[in-house]
């Protein structure tokens, strides 16, 4: 999926400790041998849709920070792929748990949600469109990361795991692409937009998002209730 040299892998091991904890989380192995209790992934769930609201005006603020046409359209298509299709997916699939659209939309962001997306946005406002790429990253490739070494675990159940289409989703060769793009988008940006100088910057903003990504998970495993 990704280069051992690219920028991707390399900011992977300014914060491999947390990197663990975000994609070996207890969530994810609730997930892997499908223990996990339906309620934390109702809840995940929920604030899985209001996250991709707010990923789509990332998206569309990536299309302000771009400086090229080529930018613009990479971003434009980011955000027509959230707002046209994936939440359609999202909706299809959170149909099979019995949550309905509007119920996901009427409710109220979980703290953590807010966190996460509010800072991914508060970095591209500030920075510029690597910065914003950077704040993204953890989640774009950390899920296809997840995904692949799911399906490749033999530990991972896969006969009535209740979570085996959602395993099946990012392990998907669409979704793998999406991410093995981003990792190749990270690496043109950083040779146009930045040189040595600035990794420590970018590697900060890495390690925050990827901390937000464990509380993301925790937010999940913390609900109990319906």
């Amino acid at each position: 999926m990704d280069g051992a040299n690219s920028l991707f892998e390399r900011l992977k091991a300014t914060c491999a400790e947390d990197w663990k904890r975000y994609t070996h989380h207890d969530f994810v192995a609730g997930i892997a041998d499908g223990t996990l209790p339906e309620a934390a992934f109702r809840h995940y769930l929920i604030q899985d849709y209001l996250f991709l609201i707010q990923f789509a005006r990332a998206y569309a603020l990536a299309v302000y920070k771009s400086d090229t046409l080529a930018d613009m359209r990479q971003a434009g298509a980011g955000m027509s792929a959230i707002l046209d299709t994936e939440m359609a997916l999202h909706v299809e699939f959170c149909r099979g748990w019995n949550l309905s659209e509007s119920d996901m939309e009427a409710a109220p962001e979980d703290s953590a949600c807010m966190a996460y997306t509010r800072f991914v946005l508060e970095r591209g406002m500030s920075g510029d469109l690597l910065d914003l790429h950077i704040a993204l990253a953890p989640c774009i490739v950390g899920y296809a990361e997840i995904g692949a070494r799911l399906t490749s675990d033999p530990a991972t159940l896969t006969d009535g795991n209740p979570y085996g289409a959602w395993i099946e989703m990012y392990a998907s060769e669409d979704y793998q692409a999406v991410a093995t793009d981003e990792v190749a988008f990270l690496d043109d940006l950083m040779a146009r937009r930045a040189g040595p100088g600035r990794f420590d910057s970018l590697a900060d903003t890495f390690g925050k998002a990827t901390r937000l990504e464990v509380d993301f998970w925790q937010m999940g495993l913390n609900h109990t209730g319906d």
